[in-house]
């Protein structure tokens, strides 16, 4: 296994028992402590990468609920301002580790890279140790039947609609270090991903909204809306798609909780990478 997988090898738990056990909080971060700890030690991060842990940590002081409003405004913007530079990769001090490089995993697919990005997962675990909406749950019974429901909903909408466009084709796989793939998309990936969209953008729109008859409804289109625009890379159809994947999310998300949310999104993308082209097919 290369030395760049073992800082994740903590990391990943981490994410987990954050999500799923939340009352462990103190094991997960001294997981995190270790796992960046190991990441430094071996050059996948530098003494800049810690400016953002240092910012996170003051917009998480800053949003507290006994602060000032004008307080928690400032901390907010705070927070918007590093996870967007976290997300992109703008952030500097990370040295992302690539997994897969340029691999294309069938005839015709586009090629593929992939790195254990040490940045972006830095947005989820915040979120989910500081904001109510990303920490929202509901009971296990109700969470998997939203993920379920919803979940394969949007597998059968968004999959069965981009085969018919052509934009993937049939095309059963399971690659090398696809485990390591599987780990990284469901804690690297989409928890950070649904704890930005779901947990932080829907509830505070639908808290914002609420006094609205169709407030919430409001809430869930919108953030689809943007979560289909940041795959705007991908080309208008990939908009689409990743939209109509978003409204299945955000109803995992309202009826099932965060974890509902993130399993719904894991399985779409577990389903289009062992099963279809992936990413897409070459134009």
């Amino acid at each position: 296994m290369p030395v760049t997988v073992w800082p994740c090898l903590a990391i990943f738990p981490a994410v987990a028992l954050l999500l799923i056990r939340p009352d462990w909080r103190r094991v997960a971060l001294g997981l995190l402590g270790v796992g960046y700890a190991a990441a430094l030690a071996v050059d996948l991060i530098d003494v800049r990468a810690l400016a953002s842990f240092a910012a996170l940590g003051a917009a998480a002081w800053l949003v507290a609920p006994s602060r000032l409003r004008g307080q928690r405004l400032v901390g907010h913007g705070l927070f918007v301002v590093v996870a967007l530079g976290l997300a992109l990769h703008w952030w500097p001090g990370f040295h992302n580790p690539p997994v897969y490089d340029a691999v294309r995993f069938s005839p015709g697919a586009l090629p593929f890279t992939m790195y254990l990005n040490l940045d972006k997962p830095l947005v989820g675990v915040w979120l989910l140790l500081v904001w109510a909406g990303a920490q929202w749950r509901e009971p296990a019974g109700r969470m998997l039947v939203a993920a379920l429901g919803y979940g394969g909903a949007a597998i059968l909408g968004c999959l069965g609609v981009a085969l018919a466009l052509g934009v993937v084709g049939w095309a059963p796989k399971w690659p090398a270090l696809g485990w390591l793939w599987a780990l990284n998309n469901l804690l690297l990936v989409c928890v950070a991903e649904e704890a930005l969209f779901r947990g932080y953008l829907q509830a505070a729109l639908e808290r914002a909204w609420r006094r609205w008859r169709f407030g919430a409804w409001a809430a869930l289109l919108v953030t689809a809306l943007l979560f289909g625009l940041v795959h705007l890379p991908g080309g208008r159809v990939w908009v689409g798609l990743a939209t109509l994947a978003g409204v299945g999310y955000g109803l995992a998300y309202r009826y099932g909780g965060l974890p509902a949310a993130v399993l719904a999104h894991f399985g779409l993308n577990l389903v289009h990478f062992g099963l279809f082209s992936y990413p897409m097919l070459g134009r």
